[in-house]
């Protein structure tokens, strides 16, 4: 296997799975706020990565694509088991929903925002054998979890985005809004191959990066 490829690897493991993990976390946690016990009763309440990880979609497909697309420049896909939210649990299910929807990609926010500092620390502190792991991890982290929020705020559902947009809908839209669900999958992995979710992403993305390096100084 190519030795870049492995390094890649090794950087952005820890990201990707804290990334993974507190983003699932959260969900259950504000679940629990609100009155729904589910994701608690069940365990996923941890910052234990096995409790979210999917061997499919948290491993090996990230894998397979990253080394399929290595030589074009790579990127990563993936994903977690799904948190499990009752929403007839939760207190006032429209209201409630929008904020354990929204606190996956709250948590890749905050996470992004750590892992800048963490680049800053790597880029004040004396040079040695350290301080460039740290900074490329650091770095590593900003992406992924950058990346992980943005996605998930796409209006698409069951995409957190899709949520807190049925959430906010007057009744009846977001009840019909809600009907795509099932779909949802599928609407996301057509523009992942048409590359129309690189246009759409990627603008977003660029503002967010520069923000966050701006913040730091960076």
């Amino acid at each position: 296997m190519d030795q870049g490829l492995i390094s890649t690897i090794a950087i952005y493991a820890l990201p990707v799975i804290f990334a993974i993990t507190l983003h699932e976390a959260a969900h259950g946690y504000v679940a629990r706020h609100f009155g729904d016990m589910t994701a608690y009763a069940q365990g996923r309440i941890s910052l234990n990565p096995l409790r979210h990880i999917d061997p499919v979609g948290t491993i090996l497909v990230p894998l397979i694509i990253l080394w399929v697309s290595w030589r074009s420049g790579g990127f990563l896909f993936g994903w977690a088991k799904p948190v499990p939210i009752n929403m007839a649990a939760l207190r006032d299910p429209k209201r409630d929903m929008l904020w354990v929807a929204a606190a996956g990609p709250g948590a890749n926010l905050a996470m992004a925002l750590g892992w800048a500092f963490m680049i800053k620390l790597a880029l004040v502190l004396p040079g040695n054998d350290y301080t460039l792991p740290m900074a490329r991890m650091g770095e590593a982290g900003v992406k992924v979890n950058l990346a992980l929020m943005l996605l998930n705020l796409l209006p698409i559902p069951p995409l957190d985005g899709g949520r807190i947009a049925v959430s906010l809908l007057p009744h009846r839209l977001a009840w019909n809004f809600a009907k795509i669900e099932p779909y949802g999958l599928f609407i996301l992995l057509a523009l992942m191959m048409s590359q129309t979710l690189g246009v759409i992403m990627a603008p977003m993305f660029d503002m967010s990066a520069h923000l966050i390096h701006s913040l730091f100084q960076i």
